[in-house]
């Protein structure tokens, strides 16, 4: 924690310089998810029918470190920060994200085919799809 409060110190500094105005919604989870998102969109797996994921562009199987608060939880698709290799392939640091983020946040990287959920997609337009999940 201690580090992360030094970082926003010196990001809270940062703006003061160039003036501009820090604006906080302690409460806006999913923005700080998306920004966490967009740092590491590489990172990102699907949970599979096992219970195991699968990372979505070099596919490879991991698993939620058992540490993790959402090691019980198993989200549909996660973003993590690293991967320790032990008795299996472990993800730490573990947050939720949706999959269309990846696409928003780095289209460059990631293609509708790679993250579309459901086995029927139909796109009503490019801002909005609706998807039939079994």
């Amino acid at each position: 924690m201690k580090r992360a409060r030094d970082i926003r110190d010196q990001l809270e500094g940062l703006l003061e310089r160039v003036e501009i105005e820090l604006v906080s919604n302690l409460s806006d989870y999913e923005t700080i998810k998306k920004a966490i998102t967009s740092g590491f969109f590489p990172h990102s797996a699907k949970l599979q029918k096992n219970g195991s994921y699968r990372t979505v562009k070099h596919p490879q199987t991991v698993h939620i470190h058992p540490s993790s608060g959402l090691s019980q939880v198993l989200p549909r698709w996660v973003i993590y920060h690293e991967l320790v290799l032990t008795t299996k392939e472990y993800m730490r640091q573990v947050t939720e994200l949706k999959p269309e983020w990846l696409v928003e946040i780095a289209p460059h990287y990631y293609q509708m085919k790679d993250v579309e959920d459901c086995k029927i997609s139909l796109s009503l337009s490019l801002s909005l799809s609706l998807s039939l999940c079994y």
